[in-house]
């Protein structure tokens, strides 16, 4: 069994978003694949079947399997075009959050990921408790909570406390400003899935895109995550669907002495 490990989001080494990503001919027991991302302790390990002329793909953090992951996504068509040779400019991937496609264009990936769905709530003692930030506006996706500051720097300079966003009962919170060089800022901190800050987070452009596009009045937009590793993503929204383009680089390439286990 060979693993990849690939910064996602990033065109410079030890960047962006490392994903572990795991080819496959057939799939193991989901205990073992479990037990394979607990041991990576990355944000995210992918793992990849083929599924006649497309793949079907599944993610797995440290803690948990996950319904979407952009990052080890984009991971992962870097691995097949890159690693395994797949000949077409367009792979697609078969998985719990329907088909999501991803496209080569020389050294830039885009990935076309549904729009998430969220409605404003209100600005709860229970949201303020997650930061020492004034938080100006506050959402509820499918998925995730996201709370919207001043600024840039508010972003990120200012505290999160862990309890307090586990104690919000949803997968995550998204924080997000109008950027300084680019059009938004963000962090995502998921502490339910082991994931205190996630470096780089595709899946909360789904997100993030549409909010900005409304707000901005523009429907190409240049982000950039603000965590210590940091990555850019450039983001389109069209209609019900996100396109989210990165770079990606390889870390490493090794073996995993599993077999016996199978």
């Amino acid at each position: 069994m060979t693993l990849y490990q690939i910064d996602a989001f990033t065109d410079k080494l030890f960047g962006g978003n490392p994903a572990a990503v795991v080819p496959l001919s057939s799939w193991p027991p989901d205990h073992l694949m479990q037990s394979i991302a607990t041991e990576n302790n990355l944000a995210e390990t992918a793992f990849v079947v083929p599924e006649g002329d497309d793949f079907r793909i599944r993610w797995f953090t440290p803690g948990v399997e996950v319904d979407l992951c952009g990052h080890a996504t984009l991971a992962t068509a870097f691995v097949m075009f890159n690693e395994i040779n797949y000949a077409h400019d367009q792979i697609r991937f078969h998985s719990k959050s329907g088909l999501l496609t991803v496209t080569r264009d020389g050294e830039w990936l885009t990935m076309d990921f549904p729009v998430d769905v969220f409605h404003s709530v209100e600005i709860s003692p229970e949201i303020k408790n997650c930061t020492d930030a004034t938080v100006l506006e506050a959402y509820k996706s499918v998925r995730d909570y996201m709370i919207v500051l001043e600024n840039q720097s508010a972003v990120l300079h200012s505290s999160f406390d862990q309890a307090a966003i586990l104690k919000l009962g949803h997968h995550g919170l998204i924080v997000t400003a109008p950027g300084e060089d680019v059009d938004f800022v963000s962090r995502f901190f998921a502490p339910a899935y082991a994931i205190p800050e996630d470096p780089v987070t595709g899946s909360s452009h789904c997100t993030l895109t549409p909010y900005w596009a409304h707000r901005l009045d523009k429907k190409s937009l240049t982000a950039r995550q603000l965590s210590s590793r940091g990555g850019f993503i450039k983001c389109q929204l069209n209609d019900d669907r996100v396109d989210i383009s990165g770079k990606a680089v390889m870390y490493m390439k090794g073996k995993l002495d599993v077999s016996n286990l199978l």
